[in-house]
């Protein structure tokens, strides 16, 4: 044997914890650490040389970063890292607290003003009963005056399958009787077996939403004055039965 000392076979399944732990390297990066979508603002911006914009959208031009520090705790405000991946970053004076809080609201109304597409599904028989008929037609009329669509679906049974005109007719007469209210979207087609149109309502959600709002807000509300004059007013007085004796001078 050679006195060349034998190399140690390596173990894979030590490489592939050291890999998971992020080796021996100890950073936060190496170590799958949390990354921030935050803006980095003040002493945290690590670039020397910044491209600084001023409170309101001056350019003021290319200056160091402390320089940059100066500036925005004279002016007391916030230096803020608005273009990290320019070179050099874009950092901008601002008020951070004020500008988070108002990027919230923004994002709240936005959220508040979006109105979800809801299609709603109804279900009907080729041979439905006029009851039914009139039934599932209520509930078409009560999600079109609501804003929704309405898939309306033709379930085919047995032989009813070769007869396909009938299903056609139902759904021709729904959307006639509807028509005030909504629009034939999607025209019926054939879908295994079953037959499907979509109905969508002539007035979107939020349209809908803020016609009622107006209707609430238009209704005559009493004055608190008002109210309370009626309340205190006295009540008329009765007329005295005919056998009641009345009063009078002598």
């Amino acid at each position: 044997m050679s006195g060349v000392p034998r190399r140690r076979r390596e173990d894979p399944r030590a490489r592939s914890a050291e890999a998971a732990t992020g080796g021996t390297g100890g950073g936060d990066e190496a170590q799958g650490g949390h990354i921030s979508t935050e803006a980095r603002i003040n002493e945290r911006i690590r670039s020397p040389e910044v491209r600084l914009v001023g409170p309101k959208g001056e350019q003021i031009g290319i200056v160091s970063v402390n320089d940059a520090l100066k500036l925005a705790q004279e002016a007391d405000l916030d230096l803020v890292e608005v273009a990290p991946t320019a070179r050099p970053p874009v950092c901008k004076l601002m008020d951070y607290g004020k500008f988070k809080y108002e990027s919230a609201v923004k994002a709240r109304e936005s959220r508040k003003n979006q109105t979800q597409t809801v299609v709603k599904e109804i279900k009907l028989r080729p041979k439905i009963d006029p009851h039914d008929y009139g039934t599932k037609k209520g509930h078409v009329e009560r999600f079109l005056k609501a804003g929704d669509k309405v898939k309306v679906t033709i379930m085919f049974r047995g032989r009813e399958q070769s007869r396909p005109e009938l299903g056609f007719r139902l759904l021709q007469r729904l959307a006639s009787d509807v028509e005030e209210l909504g629009f034939v979207e999607s025209q019926p087609k054939q879908d295994g077996r079953n037959m499907i149109m979509v109905i969508g309502p002539h007035r979107k959600k939020s349209e809908t939403k803020a016609h009622t709002a107006g209707q609430a807000q238009n209704r005559p509300v009493p004055s608190p004055r008002a109210a309370a004059a009626a309340a205190s007013r006295p009540a008329a007085s009765e007329p005295a039965d005919d056998g009641a004796a009345v009063s009078g001078p002598a």
